[in-house]
């Protein structure tokens, strides 16, 4: 039987801007994404009988129709159901490595690999063009999973341009393992303390128009010069002013990070994972030791990984 075995990246935000509201009630953002070294694994082996079975080591992940993967199995069925249906079922297993719940994009990087997966284990032919457009119908963080590398993610976060990037930084993650923040909570606490300032976005609104209220300009000069104190100096996390001032813990962490070195320190995503960037991995481990002692909890995980070219990547 055919089997499938796929490395699935985390990422990072290094930049993330809250521009407005849009037509469809999601916010129009500016996201500058990273893909890491970081990943889970996932292994796809075709089953005779036309069913679907999902299995993860971890007791967190669901392993029904709520997971991502599974919406992913489903997508493709509806999609494509004469060659689907030709192809049996599918057995798809999770070795999690991303931490849950953390701001990392772990349950959109396993949709991303199923998608990939499948498309080579059902023979379906799907260029990449069209895996991003149906990893965006799985969710905003799906397409990039795909793309990985350095992107400038606009819309919703689906809209990618790739950024050439050969400054392979390296990053710290920490995250408390009980602490987990509800992304819908932080869009909709953001837009209650902060819609004011946004910009009405409409189909009709120009690019011109929207770049009146974006600030990425300096943080993509700074990649683009592989310019790594300029990095550090340009990160940017809106959605830190609702998450820090409800989560303490977190912004504890931030501060002890951001004052244990580094080029600088950032909350990822909607959180609660706080990262710093070094340029070596000596220095990386360094400060991981350095928070590890001025915050000796045991439920404080931390990591050391570094920024990578790939998404989605195929094993063996």
């Amino acid at each position: 039987m055919k089997l499938y075995s796929l490395t699935a990246a985390a990422k990072i935000n290094l930049y993330l801007e809250i521009i407005g509201n849009r037509p469809d009630d999601f916010h129009e953002l500016v996201m500058i994404m990273q893909s890491v070294s970081l990943a889970d694994r996932l292994t796809l082996r075709a089953l005779r009988a036309p069913t679907v079975q999902l299995r993860c080591d971890h007791p967190q992940v669901p392993t029904d129709e709520s997971n991502l993967v599974c919406k992913a199995v489903a997508l493709l069925s509806k999609e494509f159901p004469e060659q689907v249906n030709q192809q049996g079922g599918v057995e798809i297993t999770i070795e999690k490595h991303i931490p849950v719940g953390a701001g990392l994009a772990g349950g959109s990087a396993n949709a991303a690999a199923a998608l990939v997966g499948l498309n080579l284990l059902w023979g379906l032919g799907l260029t990449q063009i069209e895996l991003l457009l149906l990893g965006a119908k799985l969710g905003s963080d799906v397409p990039f999973c795909i793309l990985g590398g350095t992107a400038i993610a606009t819309g919703r976060g689906e809209t990618l341009d790739p950024i050439q990037n050969e400054n392979l930084l390296y990053a710290v993650l920490a995250k408390y393992e009980s602490l987990s923040v509800s992304t819908p909570w932080v869009y909709q606490t953001y837009r209650q303390q902060f819609g004011d300032t946004y910009v009405p976005v409409t189909d009709a609104t120009t690019l011109a128009e929207r770049q009146q209220r974006v600030h990425s300009g300096p943080m993509v000069s700074a990649i683009a010069a592989q310019n790594s104190a300029a990095m550090g100096q340009h990160l940017c996390n809106d959605l830190e002013k609702v998450v820090l001032p409800a989560h303490p813990q977190v912004a504890q962490l931030k501060e002890t990070m951001a004052s244990s070195g580094g080029l600088g320190t950032l909350m990822s995503g909607s959180g609660p994972t706080v990262f710093t960037l070094t340029e070596t991995q000596a220095a990386a481990e360094a400060l991981l030791e350095q928070v590890r002692s001025r915050i000796p909890n045991p439920d404080l995980k931390l990591w050391v990984t570094q920024f990578t070219h790939t998404g989605i990547r195929l094993d063996g």
